[in-house]
Protein backbone atom coordinates (compact mmCIF):
# COMPACT_ATOMS: atom_id res chain seq x y z
CA UNK A 1 0.00 0.00 0.00
CA UNK A 2 1.34 3.50 -0.26
CA UNK A 3 0.87 6.56 1.68
CA UNK A 4 -1.86 8.89 0.74
CA UNK A 5 -0.65 12.40 2.88
CA UNK A 6 1.39 10.28 5.22
CA UNK A 7 0.11 11.40 8.50
CA UNK A 8 1.99 8.81 10.31
CA UNK A 9 4.76 8.79 8.07
CA UNK A 10 8.43 6.86 10.01
CA UNK A 11 6.29 5.73 12.68
CA UNK A 12 5.77 2.20 14.00
CA UNK A 13 2.88 0.86 15.71
CA UNK A 14 2.16 -2.23 17.66
CA UNK A 15 -1.17 -3.32 17.20
CA UNK A 16 -3.04 -6.00 19.44
CA UNK A 17 -5.80 -8.44 17.90
CA UNK A 18 -4.77 -7.01 14.81
CA UNK A 19 -5.26 -10.08 12.81
CA UNK A 20 -8.75 -9.55 11.75
CA UNK A 21 -11.85 -7.20 12.33
CA UNK A 22 -10.92 -3.48 13.86
CA UNK A 23 -7.45 -4.59 14.54
CA UNK A 24 -6.96 -5.08 10.76
CA UNK A 25 -8.87 -1.98 9.81
CA UNK A 26 -6.37 0.07 12.04
CA UNK A 27 -3.12 -1.97 10.50
CA UNK A 28 -4.33 -0.94 7.10
CA UNK A 29 -5.29 2.60 7.41
CA UNK A 30 -1.59 3.37 9.47
CA UNK A 31 0.10 1.80 6.57
CA UNK A 32 -2.04 3.82 4.37
CA UNK A 33 -0.38 7.01 6.14
CA UNK A 34 2.83 5.59 6.19
CA UNK A 35 3.48 4.14 9.19
CA UNK A 36 4.78 0.02 10.14
CA UNK A 37 2.68 -2.09 11.54
CA UNK A 38 3.76 -5.06 13.67
CA UNK A 39 0.42 -6.85 14.22
CA UNK A 40 0.32 -8.95 17.29
CA UNK A 41 -2.29 -11.48 17.16
CA UNK A 42 -2.93 -15.63 18.19
CA UNK A 43 -4.65 -15.89 14.39
CA UNK A 44 -1.46 -17.13 12.94
CA UNK A 45 -2.71 -17.25 9.26
CA UNK A 46 -4.76 -14.65 9.26
CA UNK A 47 -1.87 -12.09 10.85
CA UNK A 48 0.58 -13.85 8.17
CA UNK A 49 -1.89 -12.96 5.16
CA UNK A 50 -2.22 -9.42 6.55
CA UNK A 51 1.45 -8.69 6.69
CA UNK A 52 2.03 -10.58 3.37
CA UNK A 53 -0.83 -8.22 1.79
CA UNK A 54 0.73 -4.63 3.18
CA UNK A 55 3.94 -5.70 2.51
CA UNK A 56 6.94 -6.77 3.84
CA UNK A 57 9.00 -3.27 4.18
CA UNK A 58 5.66 -2.58 5.61
CA UNK A 59 4.19 -4.77 8.13
CA UNK A 60 5.55 -7.66 10.43
CA UNK A 61 3.36 -10.42 12.29
CA UNK A 62 3.69 -11.48 15.70
CA UNK A 63 2.77 -14.29 17.57
CA UNK A 64 0.73 -12.42 20.65
CA UNK A 65 -0.62 -14.00 23.83
CA UNK A 66 -2.44 -10.90 25.66
CA UNK A 67 -2.50 -12.24 29.11
CA UNK A 68 1.15 -13.11 28.79
CA UNK A 69 3.67 -10.41 29.59
CA UNK A 70 6.39 -12.20 28.38
CA UNK A 71 4.59 -12.69 25.08
CA UNK A 72 4.22 -8.65 25.34
CA UNK A 73 7.70 -8.02 26.02
CA UNK A 74 8.72 -10.28 22.65
CA UNK A 75 6.27 -8.43 20.60
CA UNK A 76 7.74 -5.49 21.68
CA UNK A 77 11.22 -6.73 21.02
CA UNK A 78 10.45 -7.98 17.64
CA UNK A 79 9.29 -4.83 16.94
CA UNK A 80 12.39 -2.54 17.67
CA UNK A 81 14.43 -5.10 15.54
CA UNK A 82 12.35 -5.29 12.42
CA UNK A 83 11.78 -1.53 12.44
CA UNK A 84 14.03 0.12 14.66
CA UNK A 85 11.62 1.84 17.21
CA UNK A 86 8.45 1.65 18.84
CA UNK A 87 6.01 5.06 18.67
CA UNK A 88 2.55 3.79 18.94
CA UNK A 89 0.85 1.26 20.90
CA UNK A 90 -2.91 0.37 20.25
CA UNK A 91 -4.12 -1.69 22.75
CA UNK A 92 -7.34 -3.65 20.95
CA UNK A 93 -7.54 -7.13 21.14
CA UNK A 94 -10.76 -7.85 23.64
CA UNK A 95 -13.74 -10.36 23.89
CA UNK A 96 -16.80 -9.77 25.49
CA UNK A 97 -19.24 -12.09 27.63
CA UNK A 98 -22.50 -12.01 28.67
CA UNK A 99 -24.24 -12.11 32.01
CA UNK A 100 -25.35 -10.30 35.33
CA UNK A 101 -23.08 -10.80 38.45
CA UNK A 102 -25.90 -13.53 39.28
CA UNK A 103 -25.08 -15.72 36.09
CA UNK A 104 -22.03 -14.53 34.71
CA UNK A 105 -19.99 -17.45 34.86
CA UNK A 106 -16.65 -17.18 37.36
CA UNK A 107 -14.50 -18.57 34.12
CA UNK A 108 -16.03 -15.88 32.29
CA UNK A 109 -15.30 -13.33 34.19
CA UNK A 110 -11.80 -14.24 35.11
CA UNK A 111 -11.22 -14.66 31.33
CA UNK A 112 -12.27 -11.40 30.46
CA UNK A 113 -10.44 -9.64 32.73
CA UNK A 114 -7.54 -11.41 31.81
CA UNK A 115 -7.51 -10.47 27.89
CA UNK A 116 -9.50 -6.96 28.27
CA UNK A 117 -7.78 -5.42 31.18
CA UNK A 118 -4.40 -7.22 32.20
CA UNK A 119 -3.39 -7.41 28.27
CA UNK A 120 -3.85 -3.53 28.39
CA UNK A 121 -1.98 -3.55 31.82
CA UNK A 122 0.78 -6.04 30.29
CA UNK A 123 1.06 -4.22 26.47
CA UNK A 124 1.30 -0.84 28.32
CA UNK A 125 4.01 -1.98 30.76
CA UNK A 126 6.18 -3.90 28.01
CA UNK A 127 6.38 -0.75 25.74
CA UNK A 128 6.45 2.23 28.23
CA UNK A 129 10.08 2.16 28.19
CA UNK A 130 10.43 2.14 24.34
CA UNK A 131 7.81 4.74 23.98
CA UNK A 132 9.46 7.04 26.36
CA UNK A 133 12.40 7.17 23.68
CA UNK A 134 10.56 8.97 21.82
CA UNK A 135 10.02 12.63 21.74
CA UNK A 136 6.29 11.78 21.08
CA UNK A 137 4.49 8.94 21.69
CA UNK A 138 0.75 7.42 21.32
CA UNK A 139 -0.95 4.61 23.50
CA UNK A 140 -4.52 4.15 22.07
CA UNK A 141 -6.66 1.84 24.05
CA UNK A 142 -9.65 0.57 22.38
CA UNK A 143 -12.37 0.29 25.07
CA UNK A 144 -16.03 0.56 24.22
CA UNK A 145 -19.52 2.64 25.51
CA UNK A 146 -19.49 0.17 28.25
CA UNK A 147 -17.00 1.55 30.15
CA UNK A 148 -18.45 4.62 30.15
CA UNK A 149 -21.86 4.16 31.03
CA UNK A 150 -23.30 1.56 32.65
CA UNK A 151 -23.74 -1.50 30.21
CA UNK A 152 -26.40 -4.30 31.04
CA UNK A 153 -26.26 -8.24 31.47
CA UNK A 154 -22.25 -7.15 30.48
CA UNK A 155 -20.55 -7.63 34.08
CA UNK A 156 -17.49 -8.68 32.74
CA UNK A 157 -16.58 -6.62 29.85
CA UNK A 158 -18.29 -3.35 31.77
CA UNK A 159 -15.94 -4.11 34.58
CA UNK A 160 -13.12 -4.62 32.50
CA UNK A 161 -13.55 -1.20 29.77
CA UNK A 162 -13.85 1.07 33.48
CA UNK A 163 -10.85 -0.62 34.20
CA UNK A 164 -9.06 0.47 31.06
CA UNK A 165 -10.52 3.69 31.47
CA UNK A 166 -8.49 3.78 34.95
CA UNK A 167 -5.18 3.07 33.37
CA UNK A 168 -5.48 5.54 30.59
CA UNK A 169 -6.25 8.22 32.78
CA UNK A 170 -3.58 7.25 34.90
CA UNK A 171 -1.02 6.55 32.80
CA UNK A 172 -2.01 10.00 31.13
CA UNK A 173 -0.49 11.37 34.18
CA UNK A 174 2.40 9.55 34.95
CA UNK A 175 3.70 9.57 31.44
CA UNK A 176 2.52 12.65 29.89
CA UNK A 177 6.08 14.49 30.76
CA UNK A 178 7.76 11.87 29.10
CA UNK A 179 6.26 12.79 26.13
CA UNK A 180 3.71 9.80 26.16
CA UNK A 181 0.34 10.18 25.87
CA UNK A 182 -2.43 7.69 26.12
CA UNK A 183 -6.01 8.12 25.37
CA UNK A 184 -8.71 5.77 25.09
CA UNK A 185 -11.55 4.93 22.22
CA UNK A 186 -14.81 4.11 23.19
CA UNK A 187 -16.75 2.65 20.18
CA UNK A 188 -20.43 1.92 20.12
CA UNK A 189 -21.77 -0.92 17.55
CA UNK A 190 -19.14 -1.42 14.87
CA UNK A 191 -19.84 -3.79 12.04
CA UNK A 192 -17.09 -6.68 12.67
CA UNK A 193 -16.42 -10.41 12.84
CA UNK A 194 -16.97 -10.34 16.57
CA UNK A 195 -20.52 -8.68 16.66
CA UNK A 196 -21.86 -9.51 13.27
CA UNK A 197 -24.19 -11.82 14.70
CA UNK A 198 -25.86 -10.04 17.45
CA UNK A 199 -29.08 -8.74 17.34
CA UNK A 200 -28.98 -5.09 17.52
CA UNK A 201 -31.57 -2.35 18.19
CA UNK A 202 -30.23 1.12 16.28
CA UNK A 203 -33.47 2.74 17.96
CA UNK A 204 -30.65 4.05 20.68
CA UNK A 205 -28.43 5.30 18.01
CA UNK A 206 -29.02 8.93 16.94
CA UNK A 207 -27.32 8.15 13.70
CA UNK A 208 -30.01 5.16 13.28
CA UNK A 209 -26.40 2.53 12.75
CA UNK A 210 -23.59 0.51 13.51
CA UNK A 211 -20.11 2.04 12.73
CA UNK A 212 -17.70 0.96 9.95
CA UNK A 213 -14.26 -0.49 10.87
CA UNK A 214 -12.81 2.63 9.05
CA UNK A 215 -14.75 5.13 11.10
CA UNK A 216 -12.81 4.20 14.20
CA UNK A 217 -9.79 4.11 12.54
CA UNK A 218 -9.54 7.38 11.72
CA UNK A 219 -9.77 8.26 15.09
CA UNK A 220 -7.00 6.02 15.34
CA UNK A 221 -4.65 7.46 12.96
CA UNK A 222 -5.37 10.84 14.43
CA UNK A 223 -4.31 9.91 18.06
CA UNK A 224 -1.21 7.96 16.12
CA UNK A 225 -0.34 10.84 14.47
CA UNK A 226 1.63 14.20 16.09
CA UNK A 227 -1.77 15.77 15.11
CA UNK A 228 -3.01 14.60 18.15
CA UNK A 229 0.11 15.83 20.50
CA UNK A 230 -1.55 17.72 22.74
CA UNK A 231 -4.31 15.31 23.84
CA UNK A 232 -3.39 13.19 26.66
CA UNK A 233 -5.56 11.33 29.11
CA UNK A 234 -8.94 11.59 26.96
CA UNK A 235 -11.69 9.10 26.72
CA UNK A 236 -13.02 8.95 23.01
CA UNK A 237 -16.68 8.05 22.39
CA UNK A 238 -17.14 7.46 19.03
CA UNK A 239 -20.91 6.15 18.71
CA UNK A 240 -23.27 8.04 16.80
CA UNK A 241 -24.98 10.02 19.34
CA UNK A 242 -25.65 6.49 21.39
CA UNK A 243 -24.39 8.02 24.84
CA UNK A 244 -25.47 11.10 24.43
CA UNK A 245 -28.92 10.00 26.37
CA UNK A 246 -30.23 7.86 28.70
CA UNK A 247 -31.29 4.98 26.76
CA UNK A 248 -28.54 2.38 26.51
CA UNK A 249 -29.42 -1.18 25.97
CA UNK A 250 -27.69 -3.97 25.88
CA UNK A 251 -27.49 -6.79 22.55
CA UNK A 252 -29.94 -9.47 23.47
Amino acid sequence: MTSTTGRVAGKVALISGGARGMGAAHARTLVAEGAKVVIGDLLTDEGTALAAELGEDNALFVTLNVTDYDSWAAAVQASVQKFGKLDVLVNNAGIFTRGNVEDATVDDFVKTIDIDLNGVFFGTKAAIGELKKNETSSIINISSIAGLVGFKNRVAYAAAKWGVMGITKTSALDFGADGVRVNSIHPGSVNTPLTAGLKRGFGQIPAGRAAEQEEISALVLYLASDESRFVNGSSIAIDGGETAGNNLRADS
